[in-house]
């Protein structure tokens, strides 16, 4: 991250957000949901837009671009390693749904995360299928006290957990995203 860039936004009517009211998927003009689910769920798909958008429009190299020595943080290593957790949560709700790693040993989502056309087109697939696959298993268990999985976590303990470690990495997206082309918003 040696080069300079300098910080601008999409966004005209508030600049320190991504992009204008009118433009951001994430918003509507609607009440909020009604629900703790509703309300829970809205917010995971909320961060995980928030992610792919800051990803939206960048090389393969600027996706596989590490933030700061000897870390091996990057956008790409960021959408490989959320792909991987969801597919490890479904190990949580269901012991039978276990499955190995998609990216191979410790650190491999970070590590293999290169600036290949494949492997960002790879990230984005596997992200998207882990995804569907962990809200299709968790969708049968609509009460969110019920307790599942070989530990008895709860549902919405899950559902908590999932929006922080998104809303965690979309804090470190931020910051990667500035670095390599000096886009800010929230």
């Amino acid at each position: 991250m040696s080069e300079e860039t300098g910080r601008w936004s999409r966004a005209s009517v508030y600049p320190d957000m991504w992009v204008d009211p009118e433009d951001d998927p994430r918003n509507s003009d609607g009440v909020s949901p009604d629900g703790e689910a509703a309300t829970l769920h809205e917010y995971l798909a909320d961060y995980r837009l928030t992610l792919l958008m800051k990803c939206e429009g960048l090389t393969p190299q600027q996706l596989a671009r590490r933030s700061v020595p000897p870390s091996t943080l990057s956008l790409l290593g960021l959408l490989r390693h959320l792909a991987e957790v969801e597919r490890d949560w479904r190990g949580w709700i269901s012991p039978d749904e276990r499955v190995p790693p998609l990216y191979g040993g410790a650190d491999g989502d970070f590590e293999g995360a290169v600036a290949d056309e494949a492997v960002v087109g790879g990230a984005f697939a596997d992200l998207e299928r882990e995804q569907s696959a962990t809200d299709a298993l968790l969708a049968a268990h609509g009460d969110l006290g019920e307790r599942v999985g070989e530990d008895g976590i709860a549902v919405r303990e899950l559902l908590v957990h999932r929006i922080e470690e998104y809303a965690r990495h979309c804090g470190h997206a931020d910051l990667l995203r500035e670095c390599i082309d000096g886009r800010v918003g929230q």
